[in-house]
């Protein structure tokens, strides 16, 4: 009789036999055909995969001054599984100059996936980086005493000028963040971190090459893996020329030494940015090399934050230098005419409310009150615009329309210079004040916008900006810093004109009204025969001492450069940034200063401006 009991235990043992069999099949065709790990594996153990860096691009300055540079430097790499522990611990840290408890840390860090996610003990990993030629020489004549390590040449950046630290930006090594955003990148490279290194990291980063050595079955290099056919070679960087003029960038930062604030130069022809001065500011040439880390920890901690670029990262109250925006809009919109006369007996009085001014004739009309600055000309426009009910439904309606032709003139949003960073500034619309009021709101009560004070908010780049729109009578360029990539055509973004709402016979008497300014007005001091400038000073107020402003553009009628100079806590316009404006002006017009002029640059770069902790 058939035992039917064996004869399916005889099924289930051969279903669970040809099971085995299947996953073993499948995992061999996954290991063999579908993963690479232990042919990577084998890989590294035939071969060297060395890495080619590439020379990163260099950096000039619009005349062809050599800012930026390369210099060789070397990295000291380890490969785990060949290294093993058996070197002279002692000796190899006298030949590199460290200690034995930094060789210990360095190693277990290595080994560590938490610190080191691309860790595999086949591959090179970094050890040590950025020896210099005096350093690695000591090193490569004891190198043969130790197995696993090897050397990856590098270049390392160099400053020819202590100056445009802001701009030029610095390089250090990649974080995992990098690394996860960019398959380019391992662990040990570097990228630019700030300035145009960052933002022109792909142009000046270049393209890897690698070499493919052969080793025998004890690891040591035999040579190339078939004659070099398969190796690659690296692709340099690609130069960059910057915008800036570094002499003009020079003097800047010259006449900013002990003060708080920023100069910024444009070329209205072009959006050019000549200089762009963040004060204070630091030497770019200490962010290079193994104290990188410890320089930029220090900066980093300064209470003055000299890491800060507040050419495009402060905000601040433009203050007078915004009149001119006001006078444009309001003759735009027949708000008023040239012809238009308002009274100002040191101030702005209306139903109690006060806003204070200088001296100065009364009733006054438009040209002449952009050249004496007067406060309450402005004052009355705003409160005309916002009130007129026969041209806008309502006092939000209103602050909506002057919006638009604020937000032409390239405030209230980033301008989009080619810089990491950039703030936009604050310019408020009638759902800002209906919320913030109620809706319980009229131009009484938002007047102090009218001279760029209040809520208004600028940063020093959209104050340049403003002169060099004004110069064109009407358009202007987005600013940009690099005016050249090698075998690129500029960014089309840097070649559009963008026009504001006002008229262009709007722009005339605004540049009439700035010139009135320096032929008798408040930007008198630089009125000169060599060229004809036009300027807006500008008082910013400010909870301590008030802060000085100046914007405008030389020459009038053939404009080669408009300019913001900001200075915290400076007092009037007058004090600082006029002076400053007209030696900045009189550096790139003229290519130099007078010794007159030169003796005045001395006296500037001497003074200091005493801070208290509210400016940090």
């Amino acid at each position: 009789m058939k035992d039917f009991n064996l004869e399916n235990r005889r099924f289930v043992i051969g279903g669970v036999a040809v099971v085995i069999v299947v996953v073993y099949i499948i995992r061999l065709f996954t290991l063999q055909l579908m993963s690479d790990d232990y042919k990577r594996n084998a890989d590294s153990n035939a071969f060297l995969k060395k890495i080619d860096y590439p020379s990163r691009g260099v950096i000039y300055d619009r005349n062809g001054n050599l800012l930026v540079y390369n210099q060789p430097a070397y990295d000291i790499m380890v490969v785990m599984n060949e290294e093993k522990g058996h070197i002279d611990t002692l000796e190899f840290c006298q030949a590199l100059g460290i200690t034995k408890e930094f060789f210990i840390r360095r190693m277990n860090d290595i080994k560590d996936r938490s610190k080191n996610p691309g860790y595999s003990r086949f591959t090179q990993q970094l050890f040590l980086s950025q020896l210099s030629d005096q350093e690695f020489s000591m090193f490569r004549e004891k190198m043969f005493r130790f197995p696993g390590f090897y050397v990856q040449k590098r270049s390392i950046r160099q400053y020819q000028y202590p100056n445009a630290a802001h701009v030029l930006g610095d390089v250090a090594e990649v974080s995992e963040a990098n690394i996860e955003d960019d398959d380019y990148y391992q662990a040990g490279d570097y990228i630019g971190k700030q300035g145009v290194e960052k933002s022109y990291e792909k142009q000046l980063r270049g393209e890897k090459g690698i070499q493919i050595l052969l080793r025998d079955a004890h690891g040591r290099i035999q040579g190339s893996y078939q004659h070099g056919q398969l190796d690659r070679r690296p692709v340099a960087g690609k130069d960059l020329t910057l915008s800036i003029d570094i002499k003009l960038q020079a003097l800047g930062e010259r006449l900013l030494e002990g003060k708080i604030g920023s100069i910024v130069a444009i070329e209205p022809s072009t959006g050019e940015v000549l200089c762009m001065v963040s004060s204070p500011t630091y030497d770019p040439r200490i962010m290079v090399g193994r104290q990188r880390g410890k320089n930029h920890l220090a900066l980093a901690r300064n209470p003055w934050k000299p890491l800060l670029n507040r050419s495009t990262m402060g905000q601040y109250p433009p203050g007078s230098t915004f009149k001119t925006s006001q006078a444009l809009t309001y003759m735009s919109e027949g708000i008023i005419t040239p012809a238009t006369s308002f009274p100002c007996h040191r101030g702005f009085y209306y139903r109690g409310l006060h806003v204070g001014c200088h001296s100065h004739a009364s009733p006054i009309s438009m040209i002449n009150a952009i050249g004496t600055s007067c406060n309450a000309y402005f004052c009355w426009g705003l409160y005309h615009m916002v009130g007129n009910r026969r041209k806008y439904a309502n006092s939000a309606a209103a602050l909506d329309v002057w919006r638009d032709y604020m937000k032409s003139m390239g405030f209230g949003y980033r301008l989009g210079i080619d810089l990491p960073g950039e703030k936009r500034g604050f310019i408020p619309n009638g759902m800002f004040y209906d919320k913030a009021y109620h809706g319980a709101w009229n131009g009484l009560t938002v007047i102090s916008i009218s001279i760029g004070q209040g809520e208004v908010n600028l940063t020093p780049l959209q104050i340049a900006n403003l002169g060099a729109t004004i110069a064109n009578r009407g358009y202007y360029y987005t600013p940009h810093v690099v005016r050249k990539v090698a075998g690129e055509p500029l960014d089309t973004a840097f070649t559009r004109r963008h026009y504001t709402k006002a008229s262009r016979r709007a722009y005339e008497y605004v540049v009439a009204g700035m010139r009135a300014s320096v032929l008798r007005g408040t930007s008198r001091s630089m009125n000169r025969a060599d060229y004809e400038a036009c300027g807006k000073t500008g008082t910013a107020q400010n909870r301590g001492h008030d802060h000085s402003v100046f914007m405008g553009f030389a020459p009038m009628n053939d404009p080669r450069i408009a300019i913001a100079v900001y200075v915290e806590n400076g007092g009037w316009g007058a004090d600082y940034g006029v002076p400053i404006g007209d030696l900045m002006m009189e550096q790139y017009i003229k290519g130099k200063l007078s010794p007159a002029s030169e003796a005045k640059a001395a006296v500037f770069q001497k003074k200091r401006i005493a801070y208290g902790s509210s400016n940090r």
